[in-house]
């Protein structure tokens, strides 16, 4: 992508507080649009069914209906969110649902979290991406989630022949909400519960910490981390 591949960390982090509300939705529309005029129907949305994830979905259905999209589950999703995922796919069919139901030992979340996400998460996005043919990736990822997050840019390539987009990376948390309720985008339940980051049952709590990603795989060497989709090779030819 010409547009803003360029950009640096410190441009990004100038941007967070620079720009108003109205200007980050204009900036991530015109991120989605530019890559849809490059990369036509291998530009793919990745759908967590969290709050981030379905305003920029909502972002990328205002661009074209035609770009489709892809969820990652895993058998231990809560069922909120389980019951979430068939809503929006019954609403946009073009959502195609990936899972690894491969045998993993026991409470492998708690001895060994890395190698969990690796075969539950990363394993079937690296799935979509070969299946669906994708040269360009959206996702929900926010450089002000969390300390996991802040070294991120709008464009990445981080994988040979494929590139990562990052639309609303400089938006905050209450953005994303103003941007939810204008616009009456559905959001999972949990929220209503008091969730501020969403994954897998066994490895997300209610926390009161200023990162919204607090919650995730405490008292594990990832807590408040990453499940690897965002820092793992995604392609099988991938070199550093």
């Amino acid at each position: 992508m010409k547009m803003l591949a360029s950009l640096r960390q410190d441009d990004i982090k100038s941007l967070v507080d620079g720009l108003n509300f109205a200007q980050k939705v204009d900036r991530s529309l015109g991120l989605i649009r530019e890559a849809y005029e490059e990369y036509g129907d291998r530009l793919v949305v990745a759908n967590s069914l969290g709050k981030d994830s379905m305003a920029v979905w909502h972002l990328a259905k205002l661009v074209s209906p035609d770009i489709s999209g892809f969820i990652v589950t895993t058998r231990f999703k809560p069922r909120e969110t389980v019951d979430f995922m068939h809503k929006i796919v019954s609403l946009y069919p073009e959502l195609r649902i990936f899972k690894n139901d491969e045998p993993i030992p026991d409470k492998l979340y708690e001895t060994e979290p890395d190698r969990c996400c690796e075969i539950l998460k990363v394993m079937p996005t690296r799935q979509a991406v070969e299946q669906m043919n994708v040269a360009c990736w959206i996702t929900g990822l926010r450089c002000t989630e969390g300390r996991t997050r802040t070294d991120f840019l709008e464009v990445e390539k981080r994988d040979r022949d494929l590139v990562k987009l990052n639309p609303i990376l400089i938006w905050y948390e209450r953005e994303i909400w103003q941007y939810l309720a204008l616009n009456q985008v559905p959001v999972n339940p949990l929220y209503a519960k008091g969730y501020r980051s969403l994954g897998c049952e066994p490895c997300t709590t209610i926390a009161s910490s200023p990162d919204e990603r607090a919650g995730r795989w405490i008292g594990t060497s990832k807590c408040g981390g990453e499940c690897g989709i965002h820092t793992r090779p995604l392609t099988v030819d991938y070199q550093i």
